[in-house]
């Protein structure tokens, strides 16, 4: 291999400096693919996509890295056919520069049987993929063994702080993969009653209600929380204990209060209490009377004492560990309801899975059987095994300098190493299921546990 000219080797030590610089690596990238060298210019792309996987400048690169064919130039006039014509000047205005012409829009390729006949022109910014996939559609590999599932899943796209209230989110129940027992739940808690007023009159049900969330780290509690305030087309307002809890005497009850308060008037609104077991813990535990103070506030906005009504507010919690809340907050009429949140079932697991795989490049993936090889894992557990198939292949394309997309071998591999982060909680919750199940509070993980054999 010939040695690499100067501006490519200082482009190197700069990218090599600065790992992050997304701009650089694809100028280097660019350059590399001026210079025929396309093995070289995909490995600086795929690290770059890694950084941004949305740039559409990398994913042009990419393409043509990869093959796929660029528009083409157009002609330009011979200079001895080349007519232009001549700029009116006007006499007062000489000396002065004439207007440039407006931009021309690119032409479009006509219909069949049309007169248009221009090639049509790459868009502007971006790349034409559908038009590329139809012309390497038999080069490239499948990206999945099976159709796409029409279900979808997301990780959380982050909470709101407090008082800061998100709108109606575009989020529903039908994004969330599997979980039907939950959504059972819900639909019963919360759904039925709003989409039928008049059933809601005549049996007396009322909008106030809550329902506290609970199970494993890293199962789409809070994701599900969101789906609900989808479902019913509420305003989201989340709320923690670092949004509520101030260290002066008095502040700490104040912003409880704000929280509630601005979710009544912005009802219908579905409060989402995260951690609860540091915003409601048991007070007989508490040490610092401030915390105390602020779950007996808790109680009272939850009873809405001193407001006309809650009406139309849905309080939603969640948690890791129930048994270290409050049971005052857990008695009728507060939140009375509980729902018990487990790790993804299979179609859930396909669904994560497709969603984390949705913009990294992959080949002959069946999703199916990767579902069954990652049982007992959680959302959480699924989003790492795909970081880590992607960091083995990315590893191999950078030590072997060609390209290579991700597979099941990746995915299977990762999938193995992956211990279930679960696991330690199932281990507590046991014993609290077996020795501390009063009033049968804890009855449906029993079942699970029974079930999974893990008593």
């Amino acid at each position: 291999m010939s040695e690499e000219p100067p501006l490519i080797q200082s482009l190197r030590t700069a990218v090599a400096a600065a790992p992050g610089d997304v701009p650089l690596r694809l100028h280097l990238a660019e350059l590399l693919l001026d210079a025929g060298r396309h093995d070289a210019a995909v490995v600086e792309v795929a690290v770059a996509l890694q950084h941004a996987p949305g740039d559409p400048h990398g994913r042009e690169l990419m393409a043509r890295a990869m093959g796929a064919p660029a528009a083409a130039p157009a002609q330009p006039t011979p200079p001895a056919q080349r007519t232009e014509p001549a700029q009116p000047v006007l006499p007062a205005e000489s000396s002065r520069q004439a207007p440039p012409a407006p931009p021309v829009p690119p032409s479009r390729s006509a219909a069949p049987g049309g007169s248009e006949s221009a090639a049509p022109d790459r868009p502007r910014g971006g790349f034409d993929w559908r038009a590329a996939e139809d012309e390497v559609g038999d080069v490239v590999p499948p990206r999945y063994v099976e159709a796409p599932l029409a279900v979808d899943c997301g990780g959380d796209p982050g909470a709101a702080p407090a008082r800061d209230v998100a709108a109606p989110g575009v989020i529903r129940l039908a994004d969330v993969g599997g979980m039907q027992q939950v959504k059972d739940r819900l639909e019963a808690a919360f759904l039925a009653p709003m989409r039928n007023p008049e059933l809601r009159r005549l049996y007396g049900k009322s909008l106030r209600g809550g329902l506290l969330m609970y199970g494993p780290p890293g199962c789409g509690k809070t994701f599900i929380a969101r789906a609900v305030a989808g479902e019913l087309g509420a305003a989201f307002l989340s709320v923690s204990i670092n949004d509520v809890l101030d260290m002066w005497i008095g502040n700490s009850e104040r912003n409880m209060h704000e929280v509630f308060a601005t979710a009544r008037r912005q009802a219908p609104c579905v409060v989402f209490l995260d951690e609860l077991d540091a915003l409601g813990a048991k007070r007989g535990r508490v040490q610092h009377s401030g915390l105390r103070t602020t779950v007996n506030q808790l109680l009272t906005e939850l009873d809405g004492v001193h407001a006309a009504t809650n009406e139309g507010v849905f309080v939603l919690a969640a948690t890791n560990v129930p048994w270290d809340v409050d049971i005052a907050l857990r008695r009728p009429g507060r939140l009375d309801r509980t729902l018990l949140v487990l790790p993804p079932d299979a179609p859930a697991r396909e669904a994560i899975l497709r969603y984390h795989l949705r913009d990294r490049p992959i080949e002959n993936v069946d999703l199916g059987r990767l579902a069954k090889a990652t049982e007992g894992l959680s959302g959480a557990d699924l989003a790492h095994v795909c970081e880590a198939a992607a960091e083995t292949a990315l590893l191999d394309s950078a030590r072997t300098g060609t390209v290579r997309l991700i597979g099941m071998k990746d995915l299977l591999g990762a999938a193995k190493a992956v211990v279930p982060s679960t696991e330690p909680w199932f281990a507590a919750a046991r014993n609290v299921a077996m020795f501390a199940n009063e009033g049968g509070m804890y009855d449906d993980l029993l079942a699970y546990l029974k079930k999974r054999r893990k008593l």
